[in-house]
């Protein structure tokens, strides 16, 4: 399957679940001076995962196109890629970890044949700032994920941070 396949068979999926399909913003960010471009999917809803109304509803779908460079000295593994296009399922305070897991697996094994014993998942660990993450982990094996094919890790194997500032660093400083 080629990937702008993959790409629209994920936006319809979320789109027959009730998601608006909302355009890959800019490269280049607009209005937002923190950073030179758009480094993950999240970054264009950043208002609005902060309370703010979007004017398309509290479940979008997209694919974003991002630059990452935090961690260039890395790129060329199979983990690290300076351009690429996330794809992303948003809920602004409709539905949380169990239906976008349920939603996740079923788009997976169903829409994508993707066999469920070739799946595994990972959960966060916990630490200091943030407990273990055992409702992500039980909504897997709700879904259908073997106990054994759940992975626990930590914020820098489990966690993508961007750069030292932004909503999720902002939350660390005021929990320490």
């Amino acid at each position: 399957m080629k990937a702008i396949e993959i790409r629209n068979k994920y936006l319809n999926y979320f789109k027959n679940h009730g998601h608006k399909v909302i355009p890959s913003a800019p490269l280049i960010p607009e209005n937002d001076p923190s950073v030179l471009f758009t480094t993950a999917g999240m970054q264009p809803l950043v208002p609005y995962l902060l309370g703010q109304k979007h004017p398309e509803g509290t479940r979008l779908t997209d694919y974003q196109k991002c630059v990452r460079t935090n961690d260039i000295d890395e790129v060329g593994d199979n983990r690290h890629l300076t351009y690429f296009e996330m794809l992303g399922n948003w809920s602004l305070g409709d539905y949380f970890k169990e239906e976008s897991i349920a939603m996740s697996f079923e788009f997976l094994t169903k829409e994508l044949g993707i066999p469920a014993e070739k799946l595994s998942v990972t959960c966060f660990a916990g630490d200091e700032d943030c407990p273990k993450d055992t409702v992500s982990a039980e909504s897997w094996r709700k879904a259908g994920i073997p106990e054994e094919r759940i992975y626990f890790y930590g914020k820098d194997d489990n966690w993508w941070i961007a750069g030292e500032e932004g909503p999720c660093r902002t939350r660390y400083r005021n929990v320490l």
